[in-house]
Protein backbone atom coordinates (compact mmCIF):
# COMPACT_ATOMS: atom_id res chain seq x y z
CA UNK A 1 0.00 0.00 0.00
CA UNK A 2 1.58 3.30 -0.85
CA UNK A 3 2.15 5.80 1.56
CA UNK A 4 -0.57 8.45 0.05
CA UNK A 5 -3.22 5.52 0.67
CA UNK A 6 -1.99 5.26 4.17
CA UNK A 7 -2.28 8.67 5.12
CA UNK A 8 -5.93 9.14 3.22
CA UNK A 9 -6.69 5.44 5.89
CA UNK A 10 -4.81 7.01 8.90
CA UNK A 11 -6.94 10.72 8.54
CA UNK A 12 -10.27 9.38 7.91
CA UNK A 13 -10.05 7.23 11.03
CA UNK A 14 -9.19 10.48 12.85
CA UNK A 15 -12.50 11.87 11.84
CA UNK A 16 -14.01 8.54 12.88
CA UNK A 17 -12.38 9.24 16.30
CA UNK A 18 -13.85 12.46 16.48
CA UNK A 19 -17.21 11.75 15.27
CA UNK A 20 -17.03 8.38 17.88
CA UNK A 21 -15.61 10.49 21.05
CA UNK A 22 -17.89 13.35 20.57
CA UNK A 23 -21.09 11.18 20.01
CA UNK A 24 -20.13 8.82 23.16
CA UNK A 25 -20.58 11.61 25.29
CA UNK A 26 -24.23 12.28 24.16
CA UNK A 27 -26.11 9.04 26.28
CA UNK A 28 -23.34 10.11 29.66
CA UNK A 29 -25.66 13.57 29.44
CA UNK A 30 -28.82 11.99 31.15
CA UNK A 31 -26.51 10.41 33.51
CA UNK A 32 -24.40 13.61 34.63
CA UNK A 33 -27.80 15.94 35.17
CA UNK A 34 -29.15 12.38 37.55
CA UNK A 35 -26.04 12.20 39.11
CA UNK A 36 -25.39 15.96 39.32
CA UNK A 37 -28.95 16.54 40.52
CA UNK A 38 -29.39 19.67 38.15
CA UNK A 39 -32.38 21.03 36.57
CA UNK A 40 -32.80 21.90 32.81
CA UNK A 41 -30.96 25.63 33.21
CA UNK A 42 -28.15 24.19 35.14
CA UNK A 43 -27.31 21.28 32.73
CA UNK A 44 -27.63 24.01 29.74
CA UNK A 45 -24.91 26.36 31.35
CA UNK A 46 -22.90 23.06 32.32
CA UNK A 47 -22.96 21.90 28.25
CA UNK A 48 -22.09 25.44 27.74
CA UNK A 49 -18.62 24.96 28.91
CA UNK A 50 -18.11 22.01 26.25
CA UNK A 51 -19.16 25.01 23.27
CA UNK A 52 -16.92 26.96 25.16
CA UNK A 53 -13.62 25.03 24.92
CA UNK A 54 -13.99 24.71 21.16
CA UNK A 55 -14.39 27.87 20.19
CA UNK A 56 -11.28 29.00 22.09
CA UNK A 57 -9.25 26.59 21.02
CA UNK A 58 -10.38 26.54 17.45
CA UNK A 59 -9.06 29.95 16.69
CA UNK A 60 -5.44 28.75 18.20
CA UNK A 61 -5.40 25.43 16.88
CA UNK A 62 -4.02 27.13 13.84
CA UNK A 63 -1.21 28.56 15.17
CA UNK A 64 -0.37 25.06 16.59
CA UNK A 65 -0.59 23.55 13.64
CA UNK A 66 2.16 25.91 12.00
CA UNK A 67 4.39 25.19 14.84
CA UNK A 68 4.29 21.49 15.80
CA UNK A 69 2.50 20.18 12.77
CA UNK A 70 -1.11 18.90 12.44
CA UNK A 71 -0.46 15.35 13.09
CA UNK A 72 1.07 16.32 16.98
CA UNK A 73 -1.84 18.08 17.49
CA UNK A 74 -4.06 14.83 16.09
CA UNK A 75 -2.33 12.68 18.63
CA UNK A 76 -2.25 15.16 21.80
CA UNK A 77 -5.99 15.81 20.65
CA UNK A 78 -7.56 12.41 20.75
CA UNK A 79 -5.66 11.06 23.43
CA UNK A 80 -7.41 13.90 25.67
CA UNK A 81 -10.76 12.88 24.39
CA UNK A 82 -10.24 9.75 25.51
CA UNK A 83 -8.84 10.11 28.73
CA UNK A 84 -11.58 12.72 29.44
CA UNK A 85 -14.71 10.30 28.56
CA UNK A 86 -14.18 8.49 31.39
CA UNK A 87 -13.90 11.00 33.95
CA UNK A 88 -17.34 12.69 32.51
CA UNK A 89 -19.06 9.53 33.79
CA UNK A 90 -17.76 9.51 37.47
CA UNK A 91 -17.39 13.12 38.31
CA UNK A 92 -19.85 14.40 40.54
CA UNK A 93 -19.48 17.86 41.43
CA UNK A 94 -20.21 20.70 38.76
CA UNK A 95 -17.36 22.37 39.16
CA UNK A 96 -15.01 19.09 38.08
CA UNK A 97 -17.27 18.47 35.32
CA UNK A 98 -17.18 22.07 34.29
CA UNK A 99 -13.35 21.96 33.64
CA UNK A 100 -13.47 18.44 32.01
CA UNK A 101 -15.94 19.72 30.01
CA UNK A 102 -13.93 22.25 28.50
CA UNK A 103 -10.87 20.70 27.88
CA UNK A 104 -13.04 17.81 26.37
CA UNK A 105 -14.36 20.67 23.88
CA UNK A 106 -10.81 22.05 23.37
CA UNK A 107 -9.51 18.71 22.59
CA UNK A 108 -12.36 18.54 20.03
CA UNK A 109 -12.02 21.62 18.71
CA UNK A 110 -8.18 21.17 18.19
CA UNK A 111 -8.85 17.87 16.60
CA UNK A 112 -10.92 19.28 14.06
CA UNK A 113 -8.95 22.02 12.35
CA UNK A 114 -5.67 19.55 12.52
CA UNK A 115 -7.43 16.74 11.11
CA UNK A 116 -9.36 19.12 8.51
CA UNK A 117 -5.82 20.33 7.96
CA UNK A 118 -4.69 17.35 7.18
CA UNK A 119 -7.32 16.32 4.94
CA UNK A 120 -6.01 19.33 2.76
CA UNK A 121 -2.73 18.22 2.63
CA UNK A 122 -4.04 14.49 1.23
CA UNK A 123 -6.56 16.09 -1.01
CA UNK A 124 -3.94 18.51 -2.68
CA UNK A 125 -1.76 15.25 -2.95
CA UNK A 126 -4.59 12.86 -4.70
CA UNK A 127 -5.17 16.07 -7.14
CA UNK A 128 -9.46 15.77 -6.58
CA UNK A 129 -11.65 16.50 -4.12
CA UNK A 130 -12.01 13.83 -1.48
CA UNK A 131 -13.21 15.77 1.51
CA UNK A 132 -16.22 14.51 1.59
CA UNK A 133 -15.25 11.37 2.00
CA UNK A 134 -13.32 12.41 5.40
CA UNK A 135 -16.80 13.95 6.83
CA UNK A 136 -18.52 10.72 6.25
CA UNK A 137 -16.06 9.22 8.13
CA UNK A 138 -17.19 11.32 11.06
CA UNK A 139 -20.82 10.86 10.38
CA UNK A 140 -19.86 7.42 10.74
CA UNK A 141 -18.18 7.83 13.79
CA UNK A 142 -21.15 9.70 15.33
CA UNK A 143 -23.79 7.11 14.29
CA UNK A 144 -21.72 4.37 16.17
CA UNK A 145 -21.11 6.85 18.74
CA UNK A 146 -25.05 7.31 19.73
CA UNK A 147 -25.78 3.34 19.53
CA UNK A 148 -22.66 1.97 20.42
CA UNK A 149 -22.45 2.44 24.10
CA UNK A 150 -26.40 1.44 24.61
CA UNK A 151 -25.42 -1.87 22.34
CA UNK A 152 -22.56 -2.32 24.78
CA UNK A 153 -24.83 -1.64 27.55
CA UNK A 154 -27.68 -3.95 26.08
CA UNK A 155 -24.69 -7.07 26.16
CA UNK A 156 -24.13 -7.14 29.60
CA UNK A 157 -21.46 -4.48 30.56
CA UNK A 158 -21.80 -1.91 32.83
CA UNK A 159 -21.84 2.24 32.13
CA UNK A 160 -18.07 1.99 33.16
CA UNK A 161 -16.80 -0.54 31.85
CA UNK A 162 -18.51 0.92 27.96
CA UNK A 163 -16.85 4.24 28.83
CA UNK A 164 -13.47 2.57 29.25
CA UNK A 165 -13.87 -0.19 25.98
CA UNK A 166 -14.32 3.03 23.77
CA UNK A 167 -11.86 5.26 25.57
CA UNK A 168 -9.13 2.64 24.43
CA UNK A 169 -10.42 2.10 21.37
CA UNK A 170 -9.79 6.14 20.64
CA UNK A 171 -6.49 5.35 21.78
CA UNK A 172 -5.59 2.05 20.04
CA UNK A 173 -6.68 3.98 16.48
CA UNK A 174 -5.22 7.04 17.56
CA UNK A 175 -1.78 5.56 17.79
CA UNK A 176 -1.73 2.90 15.57
CA UNK A 177 -2.31 5.32 12.98
CA UNK A 178 -0.11 8.20 14.07
CA UNK A 179 3.29 6.87 11.62
CA UNK A 180 0.92 7.21 8.77
CA UNK A 181 -0.28 10.49 8.88
CA UNK A 182 1.66 12.80 6.76
CA UNK A 183 4.28 15.24 8.19
CA UNK A 184 3.77 19.09 8.02
CA UNK A 185 6.42 20.92 6.15
CA UNK A 186 7.03 24.90 7.73
CA UNK A 187 8.83 25.53 5.00
CA UNK A 188 5.68 25.61 2.38
CA UNK A 189 3.91 27.34 4.94
CA UNK A 190 2.83 30.70 3.41
CA UNK A 191 4.63 33.72 5.65
CA UNK A 192 1.04 34.96 6.51
CA UNK A 193 0.00 31.68 8.60
CA UNK A 194 3.56 32.11 10.30
CA UNK A 195 3.07 36.02 11.95
CA UNK A 196 0.46 36.87 14.72
CA UNK A 197 -3.23 37.15 14.00
CA UNK A 198 -4.48 38.59 11.21
CA UNK A 199 -8.02 39.92 10.16
CA UNK A 200 -9.67 37.18 7.86
CA UNK A 201 -10.41 38.24 4.30
CA UNK A 202 -13.90 39.01 3.29
CA UNK A 203 -13.36 35.40 1.04
CA UNK A 204 -13.01 33.67 4.17
CA UNK A 205 -16.02 35.77 5.50
CA UNK A 206 -18.41 34.54 3.37
CA UNK A 207 -17.58 30.92 3.25
CA UNK A 208 -17.99 31.33 7.17
CA UNK A 209 -20.85 32.61 6.72
CA UNK A 210 -22.56 29.83 4.54
CA UNK A 211 -21.09 27.39 6.97
CA UNK A 212 -22.19 28.94 10.21
CA UNK A 213 -25.97 28.51 8.04
CA UNK A 214 -25.53 25.40 7.02
CA UNK A 215 -24.74 24.27 10.72
CA UNK A 216 -27.54 25.73 11.99
CA UNK A 217 -29.58 23.21 10.31
CA UNK A 218 -27.46 20.11 11.62
CA UNK A 219 -27.92 21.96 15.13
CA UNK A 220 -31.15 22.08 14.23
CA UNK A 221 -31.78 18.16 13.61
CA UNK A 222 -29.55 17.55 16.13
CA UNK A 223 -31.47 19.60 19.36
CA UNK A 224 -34.79 20.22 17.60
CA UNK A 225 -35.88 17.33 15.52
CA UNK A 226 -37.21 15.13 18.25
CA UNK A 227 -39.10 17.56 20.05
CA UNK A 228 -40.84 18.97 16.67
CA UNK A 229 -41.95 15.30 16.25
CA UNK A 230 -43.21 14.65 19.66
CA UNK A 231 -44.49 18.09 20.32
CA UNK A 232 -46.28 18.98 17.12
CA UNK A 233 -46.97 15.98 15.05
CA UNK A 234 -47.41 13.61 18.55
CA UNK A 235 -45.29 10.90 17.13
CA UNK A 236 -44.48 8.61 20.96
CA UNK A 237 -41.22 9.56 22.54
CA UNK A 238 -40.49 5.77 22.00
CA UNK A 239 -39.64 6.84 18.25
CA UNK A 240 -38.40 10.81 18.99
CA UNK A 241 -35.08 9.71 17.85
CA UNK A 242 -35.88 8.36 14.13
CA UNK A 243 -35.53 11.81 12.96
CA UNK A 244 -32.55 12.42 13.72
CA UNK A 245 -31.71 9.21 12.84
CA UNK A 246 -33.18 9.49 9.56
CA UNK A 247 -31.05 13.02 8.91
CA UNK A 248 -27.57 11.41 10.12
CA UNK A 249 -27.98 8.33 7.84
CA UNK A 250 -28.93 10.53 5.08
CA UNK A 251 -25.83 12.49 5.53
CA UNK A 252 -23.43 9.74 6.12
CA UNK A 253 -24.22 8.05 2.60
CA UNK A 254 -24.02 11.05 0.90
CA UNK A 255 -20.53 12.02 2.00
CA UNK A 256 -19.40 8.57 1.23
CA UNK A 257 -21.23 9.29 -1.81
CA UNK A 258 -19.91 13.21 -2.22
CA UNK A 259 -16.72 12.84 -3.72
CA UNK A 260 -17.91 11.06 -7.41
CA UNK A 261 -21.17 13.30 -6.95
CA UNK A 262 -18.87 16.49 -6.90
CA UNK A 263 -16.23 15.59 -9.97
CA UNK A 264 -19.73 14.60 -11.86
CA UNK A 265 -21.56 18.05 -11.77
CA UNK A 266 -18.80 20.45 -9.68
CA UNK A 267 -18.77 22.39 -6.46
CA UNK A 268 -20.99 24.79 -7.28
CA UNK A 269 -23.90 22.87 -8.19
CA UNK A 270 -24.16 20.86 -5.34
CA UNK A 271 -23.99 23.62 -2.98
CA UNK A 272 -27.10 24.91 -4.73
CA UNK A 273 -28.83 22.20 -5.42
CA UNK A 274 -28.00 21.17 -1.46
CA UNK A 275 -29.58 24.65 -0.25
CA UNK A 276 -32.12 23.63 -2.20
CA UNK A 277 -33.27 20.52 -1.24
CA UNK A 278 -32.36 20.85 2.48
CA UNK A 279 -34.68 24.23 2.19
CA UNK A 280 -37.44 22.44 0.79
CA UNK A 281 -37.03 19.56 3.47
CA UNK A 282 -37.87 21.87 6.41
CA UNK A 283 -40.51 23.33 4.82
CA UNK A 284 -42.04 20.37 4.13
CA UNK A 285 -41.47 18.68 7.64
CA UNK A 286 -43.21 21.63 9.09
CA UNK A 287 -45.83 22.62 6.60
CA UNK A 288 -47.93 19.28 6.09
CA UNK A 289 -49.32 17.95 9.30
CA UNK A 290 -48.21 14.28 8.57
CA UNK A 291 -45.37 12.47 10.69
CA UNK A 292 -44.42 10.86 7.31
CA UNK A 293 -43.50 14.08 5.22
CA UNK A 294 -41.76 15.29 8.17
CA UNK A 295 -39.23 12.37 8.31
CA UNK A 296 -39.25 12.91 4.86
CA UNK A 297 -38.39 16.26 5.24
CA UNK A 298 -35.53 15.60 7.77
CA UNK A 299 -34.18 13.18 5.59
CA UNK A 300 -34.21 15.47 2.86
CA UNK A 301 -32.34 18.20 5.00
CA UNK A 302 -29.22 15.38 5.42
CA UNK A 303 -29.01 14.98 1.73
CA UNK A 304 -28.96 18.54 0.83
CA UNK A 305 -27.24 19.61 3.72
CA UNK A 306 -24.10 16.51 3.47
CA UNK A 307 -21.84 17.92 1.08
CA UNK A 308 -21.93 21.73 1.41
CA UNK A 309 -19.49 22.21 4.31
CA UNK A 310 -16.71 19.67 3.26
CA UNK A 311 -16.71 21.81 -0.10
CA UNK A 312 -16.36 24.79 1.45
CA UNK A 313 -13.79 23.60 4.37
CA UNK A 314 -12.04 22.45 0.80
CA UNK A 315 -12.14 25.48 -0.38
CA UNK A 316 -10.63 27.49 1.79
CA UNK A 317 -8.03 24.94 2.89
CA UNK A 318 -7.12 25.80 -0.95
CA UNK A 319 -7.06 29.41 -1.25
CA UNK A 320 -3.24 30.41 -2.60
CA UNK A 321 -1.02 32.32 -0.65
CA UNK A 322 -3.44 30.99 2.48
CA UNK A 323 -2.09 27.84 4.73
CA UNK A 324 -5.09 25.39 5.91
CA UNK A 325 -3.81 26.33 9.34
CA UNK A 326 -4.84 29.80 8.86
CA UNK A 327 -7.90 29.87 6.88
CA UNK A 328 -9.67 27.01 8.23
CA UNK A 329 -9.72 27.80 11.65
CA UNK A 330 -11.72 30.37 10.38
CA UNK A 331 -14.26 28.56 8.74
CA UNK A 332 -14.35 25.77 11.56
CA UNK A 333 -15.07 28.44 14.24
CA UNK A 334 -18.06 29.83 12.41
CA UNK A 335 -19.28 26.15 11.59
CA UNK A 336 -18.99 25.01 14.85
CA UNK A 337 -20.53 28.57 16.38
CA UNK A 338 -23.66 27.48 13.85
CA UNK A 339 -23.68 24.25 15.23
CA UNK A 340 -23.73 26.00 19.20
CA UNK A 341 -25.93 29.12 18.43
CA UNK A 342 -28.76 26.97 16.31
CA UNK A 343 -30.57 25.32 19.04
CA UNK A 344 -30.44 28.42 21.36
CA UNK A 345 -32.08 31.01 18.21
CA UNK A 346 -34.52 28.33 17.22
CA UNK A 347 -35.54 27.81 20.93
CA UNK A 348 -36.00 32.03 20.86
CA UNK A 349 -37.80 32.11 17.91
CA UNK A 350 -39.82 29.13 19.21
CA UNK A 351 -40.73 31.03 22.43
CA UNK A 352 -41.88 33.80 20.27
CA UNK A 353 -43.71 31.97 17.70
CA UNK A 354 -43.71 28.68 17.33
CA UNK A 355 -41.68 25.84 16.29
CA UNK A 356 -42.53 24.77 12.55
CA UNK A 357 -42.40 28.47 12.08
CA UNK A 358 -38.63 28.91 13.69
CA UNK A 359 -37.14 25.20 12.19
CA UNK A 360 -38.97 26.85 8.27
CA UNK A 361 -37.02 30.33 9.16
CA UNK A 362 -34.09 27.78 9.01
CA UNK A 363 -34.91 26.55 5.67
CA UNK A 364 -35.06 29.95 4.53
CA UNK A 365 -31.97 30.66 5.52
CA UNK A 366 -30.43 27.82 3.96
CA UNK A 367 -32.06 28.62 0.93
CA UNK A 368 -30.29 32.20 1.40
CA UNK A 369 -27.10 30.59 2.06
CA UNK A 370 -26.68 28.97 -1.36
CA UNK A 371 -27.56 32.15 -3.25
CA UNK A 372 -25.23 33.93 -1.62
CA UNK A 373 -22.84 30.90 -3.24
CA UNK A 374 -24.29 31.60 -6.58
CA UNK A 375 -23.82 35.43 -6.26
CA UNK A 376 -19.75 34.99 -5.67
CA UNK A 377 -19.36 32.81 -8.34
CA UNK A 378 -18.74 34.81 -10.61
CA UNK A 379 -15.73 35.93 -8.32
CA UNK A 380 -14.03 32.99 -7.84
CA UNK A 381 -11.46 31.38 -10.19
CA UNK A 382 -10.78 27.84 -10.51
CA UNK A 383 -7.73 26.04 -11.52
CA UNK A 384 -7.43 22.54 -12.17
CA UNK A 385 -4.63 20.03 -13.54
CA UNK A 386 -4.89 16.28 -13.66
CA UNK A 387 -1.63 16.61 -10.84
CA UNK A 388 -3.09 19.47 -9.17
CA UNK A 389 -5.76 20.06 -6.79
CA UNK A 390 -8.78 22.99 -7.84
CA UNK A 391 -7.26 26.02 -6.43
CA UNK A 392 -10.57 28.43 -5.61
CA UNK A 393 -9.92 32.41 -4.60
CA UNK A 394 -12.17 35.37 -4.26
CA UNK A 395 -10.44 38.51 -5.97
Amino acid sequence: MSNLRKARIANSLMFLVCGLGVASWAPLVPLAKTRLGLDNGSLGLLLLFFGVGAMITMPLTGKLVTLFGSKRVIVVSGTLIAAILPLLLILDHTYQMSICLLIFGASTGGINVAMNAQAIKVQQSYGKHIMSSFHGLYSIGGLVGSLGFGLLLKAGLDAMTTIIFISILLVLITYSQFSSLMSDDPAKTPEKARKGFTLPSAALLILGAICFISALAEGAMLDWSAVFLTANRHLSIEFAGVGYAMFSVAMAIMRLTGDSVIAAVGRLKVVIWGSIIASVGLILAVCFPYVSLALVGFLMVGLGCANIIPILFSTAGNMPGLAPAYALPVVTSMAYAGILAGPALIGFIAQLLTLPVALGIIGVCILFAGLIFKINDGRIKTNQSPKEVEEVFFE
